[in-house]
């Protein structure tokens, strides 16, 4: 029962926390750190591959119809070399062109930062930093933009800085969102082209986890049931943190997310001091 109750919460935390710009990667350290939980399956790499799968079920359950406009889309724009006016041709491409510092860095580097950038002090100081960065970018960039006015070279800056949330405490979402806001999208045009592009990277993270998995480069006992209900509990509670930030977004700043990155890194450093 213990390991169903954390499998549960865990999968909650993991589809909150991968598209709210507060460091998915930050909380499945934090969480058990703060909670006192060391069950070695919460930690396993089956646990996480059912952990992305499940946020990949939301990102697709949400965003199915841009989809199937934007993969047509864009290998037709491959196939005549041309977007011909087509938004979505162009679109298709631009989330391509966030895609090559992801899957470079998540392949040389992935493992590293996985493994060994797993202290809680460090992720904290993650958290603040994330912080300072989203609350610049939310008060300094126009907000005025909708994706159609962002260019190339502007969505490889947002693919870089996605990139940087191998390190945890940053934040995917979080990093993504303060690019597009710092490249004058509005609040909801940033958070969404966040969310289409956290599409194949989340899908690549998943599939190359399972491949070590099924390679039998890690090797663990795994618990259908756990897995069951963290598959669940995260595609569940990620198809309702899209929903919800969209809307938010649309009437309110991202001050409620950095004042919470700066109370949660708070708690982490006084629950350090105390033990």
């Amino acid at each position: 029962m213990a390991i169903a109750f954390q499998a549960l919460v865990i999968g909650v935390v993991q589809g909150l926390t991968e598209f709210l710009p507060i460091s998915s990667s930050g909380h499945l350290i934090l969480v058990p750190y703060l909670l006192g939980w060391t069950d070695p399956f919460i930690n396993s790499l089956a646990f996480s591959v059912m952990l992305h799968m499940g946020t990949l079920v939301a990102l697709l359950a949400y965003f199915w119809r841009d989809w199937a406009r934007l993969v047509p889309a864009g290998l037709a724009a491959l196939g005549e070399r041309s977007f011909a006016g087509d938004p979505d041709r162009r679109l298709a491409w631009l989330v391509a062109a966030t895609l090559p510092p992801a899957v470079l860095l998540g392949v040389l580097f992935g493992d590293f930062f996985a493994e060994q950038v797993r202290r809680p002090l460090l992720v904290a100081l993650m958290l603040v930093i994330g912080a300072a960065i989203l609350w610049l970018a939310d008060r300094l960039g126009r907000k005025t933009d909708a994706i159609d006015r962002l260019g190339f070279p502007g969505a490889f800056g947002i693919g870089c800085a996605q990139a940087l949330a191998l390190v945890p405490g940053i934040s995917r979402s979080g990093i993504s969102i303060s690019a597009g806001l710092g490249l004058g999208l509005s609040r909801e045009e940033a958070t969404r082209f966040s969310f289409l592009m956290a599409t194949p990277v989340v899908a690549g993270a998943g599939l190359f986890e399972l491949r070590k998995m099924l390679t039998g480069e890690v090797a663990g006992d795994v618990d259908a049931t756990a897995v069951a209900i963290g598959f669940a509990a995260a595609a569940l509670s990620g198809l309702a943190a899209i929903h919800v930030l969209l809307r938010f977004v649309r009437t309110h700043s991202m001050t409620a997310f950095v004042a919470y990155r700066l109370l949660l890194a708070a708690l982490v450093l006084a629950v350090f001091l105390a033990a």
